[in-house]
């Protein structure tokens, strides 16, 4: 058995609209579609979908927030909505948009109610936090109120409140919306860190897909309400990123070059952007055969990027890899 199970998951929402002055009809919108899949112990996972495909949706059922119509969920061996105050000590949630955290307390005293609501030991509790404040750079506001805190440090201190219980699953939605680069690559380091030091397994939702590509060993993707693709980043890049991209600089400007298996996308007075598909042309060959032919002054190659590559699944689909 997995830690997080899935099978045949539905969850459907009514929804009224008003038709004429009086009448109200009544539609039934399927947020999320038959879902199945499962989750070892220790894994780190990006569940990734547009707007609406039903990645929140899964989220709070995984949690017991809300009940599937169809199908079975189980955490941890539990249910999550017949057992939600037990699976509540085994697992950690963080919305990127919902604080956790008490608005006018000091950041240490909201860790120490949270201590309380959790029943966790004070020495194991000063023993946690110490580590925290270690990791995530915490001491110098821990004493701050939550309402004076940056967006960063609220969000370092969300991930902290969701951890310092022990739980063995952390759920992440959307943790790095709004955050800058250096408070996104610290929380990312922590994260990982976390995942591979203390094995907890982690769920993550989000639009960056720069933290999947850079934490998640593994990827799904939803779309109105199906996963569509359930794999690893290279292997979604190797099926649906075929073309790579030479850029080549040239000594000066010049006309688009001609190479057998690729083609001029871009020209931009010495440098020329050539698209080729890897499988039926390498690099090397490229190369080779403009060197032969052309001054070249640089060369660099792009590897497509993994929003464009998520992009074609969306439009075209993927088989499941369950």
């Amino acid at each position: 058995m997995g830690l997080i199970e899935l099978d045949g998951v539905e969850r459907d929402f009514v929804v009224h609209r008003r038709v004429g002055r009086v009448r109200r009809h009544r539609d039934v919108v399927r947020a999320v579609d038959g879902v199945s899949f499962t989750v070892e112990a220790g894994e780190m996972v990006g569940y990734i979908g547009p707007n609406g495909a039903g990645k929140s949706t899964t989220i709070k059922m995984l949690t017991g927030i809300l009940v599937p119509t169809a199908g079975s969920v189980r955490v941890a061996g539990l249910d999550p909505q017949r057992s939600r105050t037990e699976l509540a000590m085994r697992i950690g949630v963080v919305f990127g948009q919902r604080n956790q955290l008490w608005w006018d307390l000091p950041l240490r005293d909201s860790f120490e109610l949270l201590r309380h609501m959790y029943r966790v030991p004070a020495d194991l509790h000063r023993r946690r936090l110490a580590e925290f404040v270690e990791l995530l750079d915490l001491g110098s506001f821990l004493d701050t109120p939550v309402r004076q805190l940056s967006l960063g440090q609220k969000m370092r201190g969300e991930i902290t409140a969701a951890l310092l219980h022990g739980p063995s699953i952390l759920y992440l939605d959307e943790p790095t919306i709004g955050l800058d680069v250096v408070s996104k690559s610290r929380a990312r380091e922590f994260l990982a860190r976390v995942n591979r030091e203390l094995g907890v397994t982690v769920v993550l939702t989000t639009h960056d897909l720069s933290d999947v590509e850079r934490l998640c060993s593994r990827l799904m993707v939803i779309d109105h309400g199906r996963v569509v693709y359930d794999g690893t980043v290279d292997d979604l890049k190797a099926r649906h990123g075929q073309y790579r991209t030479l850029v080549v600089d040239l000594e000066g400007p010049a006309e688009p070059l001609v190479v057998d298996g690729a083609e001029v996308v871009r020209v931009d007075g010495p440098r020329q952007w050539l698209r080729f598909h890897r499988d039926r042309t390498t690099a090397a060959q490229l190369i080779a055969a403009i060197a032969s032919t052309t001054a070249v002054v640089d060369l660099t190659i792009e590897e497509p990027l993994i929003e464009d590559v998520i992009a074609g699944v969306y439009v075209g689909g993927a088989p499941d890899r369950t």
